[in-house]
């Protein structure tokens, strides 16, 4: 039995009550990462063994299958749900091959909490998750996610936003209007509406740049006009 269970992207207290239930309940957790899982645990009192899940080793993840086959384990990531951008969805995929019973519980994404602050739309959007390090490649889909008319949501890391930002406006314009979350249900969340050469110019005047980003790539159309001055 697979259960795949989403886990706090920030605050600890968005952990839903289900997901303990279950993580007290497992008598195995599979992790991204061990210690982070560790400490997760450890806040909620929750004492139970932690084996790691790494898609990218066959060892790895025949040895976390066959735990399924005869075992009751839980699947989490580091933070948010599993399989979304996230480990996981090659495992659900061996376990249904297997005819080993999989449930998902909802919870915490950091793709549905920006979307739902982003103020621009209840309907379709494109999400592409972490783009692939080559220009060529990032800029390819790019094109083809805008040409939809859709808002494109993409994940970035504080170390390649900047790049990720630069390749936006040299593919799209420099007007291209983005919605940008950093840090989010964390202390120091913040949200910035602005064409993405503000963005840029924004971004690159800090010391440091901090925290996982959502960035939302809106239509034209639809630009927010509160925030062109574009402060956070």
């Amino acid at each position: 039995m697979l259960y795949i269970v989403p886990t706090p992207i920030g605050n600890l207290q968005d952990i839903t009550l289900r997901a303990l239930e279950i993580l007290k309940t497992a008598d195995i957790v599979l992790a991204e990462d061990t210690r982070r899982t560790k400490t997760l645990l450890t806040h909620f009192l929750i004492d139970k063994p932690i084996v790691r899940y790494n898609e990218n080793d066959e060892r790895s993840a025949a040895h976390c299958l066959n735990l399924c086959k005869t075992k009751t384990c839980a699947l989490v990531c580091d933070g948010g749900t599993p399989c979304i951008s996230d480990p996981g969805w090659k495992l659900a995929r061996d376990c249904y091959a297997a005819a080993v019973k999989v449930t998902a519980l909802p919870g915490p994404s950091a793709l549905t909490c920006a979307l739902s602050a982003a103020g621009i739309t209840g309907g379709a959007f494109t999400f592409l998750g972490f783009l692939p390090r080559k220009t060529g490649k990032i800029n390819k889909m790019l094109e083809a996610a805008y040409a939809l008319e859709k808002p494109v949501v993409i994940y970035e890391s504080p170390y390649r936003v900047i790049k990720l930002l630069e390749i936006i406006s040299a593919a799209l314009g420099p007007d291209t209007p983005v919605i940008i979350f950093r840090e989010l249900t964390k202390v120091f969340e913040e949200r910035f509406a602005a064409p993405v050469s503000v963005a840029l110019e924004n971004l690159k005047k800090r010391n440091k740049i901090l925290g996982e980003f959502v960035i939302i790539i809106n239509r034209p159309a639809v630009q927010e006009p509160d925030n062109e001055n574009g402060n956070f």
